[in-house]
């Protein structure tokens, strides 16, 4: 059922994945064409928000911090397997894999690659910080329009 909670905790953590991203993009070499990198993170981010955090509201403050620190994990998941999956099709239509399970094989290696690569204060520091954030507003929503 949609509520103001839901609607601010997927605002929210879209604009959160929109600021990540940018701090993602920083660690990549110069030339790397990112696409829509930013665009399906903020969807991701939406997304999450809405299930994650907004469907956990009312549950008093500690959950919100709890559910404020889960969140971002979820989406950084998300978001490394959805852009390892693109960049494995992106590297398959150049026909550089021998088959399927090699290709599929891919998705992890890549994803295991980024994971390392985000792996920095800046980016765990906004993602944790700015999830416990948008829990804590995400509550007073709920508490203000129930």
């Amino acid at each position: 059922m949609p509520n103001a909670a839901k609607l601010v905790a997927a605002v929210g953590m879209a604009i959160l994945a929109f600021f990540v991203s940018g701090l993602v993009m920083a660690l990549f070499e110069e030339d790397t064409n990112f696409g829509w990198f930013v665009h399906v993170n903020v969807v991701l981010g939406f997304f999450v928000g809405w299930l994650v955090i907004g469907s956990r509201a009312g549950r008093g403050m500690v959950s919100a911090v709890n559910v404020g620190l889960t969140a971002p994990v979820v989406l950084l998941f998300w978001g490394i397997f959805v852009q390892s999956c693109n960049e494995m099709v992106r590297i398959a239509m150049k026909n550089r894999y021998d088959g399927a399970f090699e290709a599929l094989v891919a998705v992890f290696e890549i994803g295991a690659k980024w994971a390392l690569l985000s792996l920095t204060l800046p980016v765990w520091g906004t993602l944790l910080i700015g999830g416990v954030i948008i829990g804590f507003v995400t509550e007073l929503a709920w508490r203000r329009w129930r």
